[in-house]
């Protein structure tokens, strides 16, 4: 299992005596087993959204619920994957894997066990005695997906977990991430700023407005599956990088907001 169903999410922060709206009713169902997607302007709380489904952070209005139930608190049932690995720097590979199997009290011989398998899911298996410091960015990165997945979460919550890798590496974790997921199909909600790394993963694109956040489109992406890199070349592929790249732009400019834009090749989208 592993259903989503954000109703009329509403997060307003107080600051300095004066109220900040983020997120104004946003609802979306996600069902089990999807993969989405989700882009739009800095500040239009994106990353918020997850730490709301995450509990992580409490809504000022609207619920949370995993497959029919409220979401209040934290738990295994979801994983959150950051951008900055999040690894503690004095545990090896295995240690850093086994790390939610011990917070949830799994012995140490079933815990290896799991760890070691997922260890080997993202090909990382002669690595599992090295420290993250001896680890590549990439390589880094591919723990943190082994440490969230041996959890067995319904729901894979993803922080912009490639955008500190340069841009081959970052196609290739893409292209991993979406072999790993192929075979599990665990619902996985995965922010970006990158409108190719959008639509390239993606069963579903939400595109957001600027801040206070709300949703503005909801794209289904009906490319094949299992999608090699070089769809990216597809003509296809470049009918939703146009459209996403003059949703944004209108958005920004709408807005009067110059902050950072998705990632694209202004190039292609204008084709």
């Amino acid at each position: 299992m592993g259903r989503l169903d954000l109703e009329h999410l509403k997060l307003t922060y107080e600051r300095r005596g004066s109220a900040f709206p983020a997120l104004a009713d946003v609802n979306l169902p996600i069902g089990d087993g999807e993969f989405v997607t989700i882009v739009g302007p800095s500040g239009c709380g994106k990353s918020t959204l997850l730490m709301l489904i995450a509990a992580l952070l409490k809504p000022t209005s609207g619920t949370v619920r995993l497959d029919g139930k409220p979401v209040s608190t934290p738990g295994p049932d979801r994983a959150l994957v950051f951008q900055d690995f999040a690894l503690l720097p004095w545990r090896t590979v295995l240690a850093n894997v086994e790390l939610g199997l011990e917070l949830k009290g799994v012995g140490a011989h079933e815990r290896a066990a799991i760890a070691r398998r997922h260890i080997a899911m993202v090909g990382l298996s002669k690595f599992e005695h090295a420290y993250p410091h001896q680890l590549s960015g990439g390589m880094r990165q591919r723990v943190g997906i082994a440490r969230a997945l041996a959890v067995e979460p319904e729901v894979l919550l993803m922080d912009e977990p490639f955008g500190a890798l340069d841009a081959q590496i970052r196609q290739v974790m893409g292209l991993e991430l979406l072999r790993i997921w192929e075979r599990g199909r665990k619902t996985i909600l995965f922010v970006t700023h990158d409108i190719d790394e959008a639509i390239y993963l993606a069963d579903r694109i939400i595109v957001m407005s600027a801040s206070p956040g709300r949703i503005i489109a909801d794209i289904p992406v009906t490319l094949a599956r299992p999608r090699p890199l070089e769809i990216r070349n597809d003509p296809a592929f470049n009918v939703y990088r146009r459209r996403l790249w003059d949703l944004l732009q209108q958005e920004v400019m709408a807005s009067n907001i110059w902050g950072e834009l998705p990632a694209a090749v202004p190039q292609a989208a204008a084709q």
